[in-house]
């Protein structure tokens, strides 16, 4: 499950935005107006999911009706060429993607429960699948010579047809009424928002918003920047195998992962997510200097490695400072909220103002990368330094053990 469940994501999230610009000519707004639909999604599709799985429908059903739907969406998506039939579909597969990836986690938790394995120590090793999956979708499709193709749509539609089926065949996952007799702002994690009464917290959730909106920038524009070269290294690495290249982001994003206990037990959750905001500039900044061949392809190459930093290091370690500092009962509307701001707003406005400097930085058709990604670099720094003089907060060692414990 957890593989095709990110298996289906993995065949056109990097690969899609290429399609859209070097196939279809979309613009840059165009495309980033599309990827920032996940966003829109993720405001509140998760919310109202989980609601109705809480209170009506088997959790693996839902499951399963989301990504029978997703199968005809993606099929329908890869068949038209416009740009307005396009975001409208594209919409509707995020409405019903976004949602599945807690569903996803909510039946893995619930039949590890019921076959009585430690859901703690259980569960990562099977999540680990989904970027096994991500990553082999990205693979599949790039040796196939698909990334310029609706045939990565088509894949998509395949492997949520093949889970969508098996969803069905899973040992049910029957609502708890968890959701019963909550009001709807609690549900759909509005509480939360009190948070925002403290100066700390609300610096914080900006700050994750603004993070956000850099995952999109890369997600958006990353294999588009790869296919343009091909017009001065047709046969360079970069251009022959450009999601190859971008999957090494999500090979360095597992291996950070595992160094996040030692760096925040020892700097603290302030000064990981400071490096996380900086690991952004080097992102950004080695695409404005990185070429497919000679010393640029290591640049390149550093970019991929240093993603698993800039990605994990404010994802994890900003959950886990939620964890602590939200009240036990508002402790789930933190986490929701937490999402929100960086996959819902951030994902948004990083689709929407990425699309727009790319578009600015297009002159006769041909886009200057160079000055996109160093103007991307530029935010960041930006963001890292206001958030360094700005955010307020000591480490505390022993918090930090409870947590993790």
């Amino acid at each position: 499950m957890n593989f095709f469940q990110f298996f289906a994501w993995g065949a056109w999230l990097i690969s899609l935005g290429g399609y859209m610009m070097q196939t279809l000519n979309f613009t840059g707004g165009q495309v980033g107006s599309i990827y920032a639909t996940m966003g829109i999604a993720a405001l509140f599709m998760p919310a109202l999911m989980g609601i109705i799985a809480d209170r009506w429908i088997n959790a693996e059903r839902l499951m399963g009706i989301s990504h029978l739907a997703l199968a005809v969406l993606l099929f329908w998506a890869a068949q038209v060429n416009s740009f307005d039939d396009l975001y409208l579909i594209m919409l509707l597969v995020s409405i019903f993607y976004m949602p599945t990836i807690a569903l996803n986690n909510s039946v893995s938790y619930s039949i590890l429960d019921q076959k009585g394995f430690d859901i703690v120590k259980d569960f990562p090793p099977i999540r680990v699948w989904g970027t096994v999956g991500f990553i082999i979708a990205m693979w599949v499709i790039d040796f196939a010579h698909w990334t310029l193709s609706p045939m990565q749509l088509y894949l998509s539609s395949v492997a949520s047809l093949f889970l969508g089926v098996y969803s069905f065949t899973m040992p049910s996952c029957k609502p708890e009424n968890k959701s019963k007799g909550v009001s709807l702002i609690s549900s759909l994690g509005l509480d939360a928002f009190k948070l925002f009464k403290q100066r700390k917290m609300s610096i914080f959730f900006i700050f994750s918003m603004l993070l956000g909106a850099s995952l999109q920038i890369t997600n958006t524009f990353g294999e588009p920047f790869l296919h343009d070269f091909a017009k001065h290294f047709p046969k360079s690495f970069a251009v022959l195998h450009p999601s190859v290249l971008m999957s090494v982001s999500q090979m360095s994003e597992t291996l950070f992962i595992l160094t996040i206990p030692f760096f925040l037990k020892r700097f603290g959750i302030k000064k990981v997510m400071i490096m996380s905001m900086f690991a952004w500039i080097f992102r950004f900044g080695l695409f404005g200097v990185g070429t497919p061949e000679g010393v640029g392809f290591v640049y390149l190459v550093l970019s991929m490695i240093i993603y698993g930093m800039a990605f994990d290091f404010f994802n994890i370690s900003g959950s886990l400072f939620v964890e602590m500092e939200a009240k036990p009962e508002i402790r789930s509307s933190a986490q929701g909220l937490f999402m929100i701001m960086t996959n819902g707003l951030g994902a948004f406005i990083g689709g929407m103002g990425s699309g727009y400097i790319v578009d600015y930085f297009t002159i006769n058709g041909e886009q200057e990368w160079p000055q996109i990604w160093f103007t991307f670099a530029a935010y960041s720094l930006i963001v890292g330094v206001l958030f360094m003089f700005l955010f307020k907060y000591k480490h505390n060692p022993d918090k930090l053990a409870k947590v993790q414990h």
